[in-house]
């Protein structure tokens, strides 16, 4: 069996809420919660279990999710509609703006717990 990716989790200060603002900008679903986790599950069976932890615990990882043009298009379009700040860049210096890299469109934003979100139409290199 190839290894693949099952799951990872998301330190949050409030589960419920990381959980839902990142189901709701990708347009997913969040499943029942199972122990201590909510899970969100992407289209390539990885499901990120969403985990409350004390603020002062976390430390920021960045997710990236690959999308076709017309789920960047409806995400983007969540973001703007939700006032979510969104930026060019990974050191967020590029406010208002999405990038073209690797034959592409993508853009980076922050989650209720801090995590650095990205959404990206082209795998990084162009694959």
């Amino acid at each position: 069996m190839p290894i693949e990716l099952n799951h990872t989790i998301v330190h949050a200060r409030d589960k419920r809420e990381s959980a839902h603002f990142l189901a709701g900008i990708l347009g997913l679903e969040v499943g029942p919660q199972t122990g201590p986790f909510l899970p969100v599950e992407t289209a390539n069976g990885v499901t990120l279990d969403f985990a409350d932890i004390p603020a002062e615990s976390i430390t920021m990882q960045h997710y990236a999710f690959l999308v076709s043009e017309e789920e960047f298009d409806a995400a983007w379009a969540r973001i703007r509609q939700a006032g979510v700040e969104f930026y060019a860049d990974p050191r967020l210096r590029r406010p208002g703006e999405i990038n073209h890299g690797h034959g592409g469109r993508g853009l980076y934003f922050l989650d209720p717990a801090g995590h650095g979100m990205e959404i990206l139409t082209r795998p990084y290199g162009g694959g």
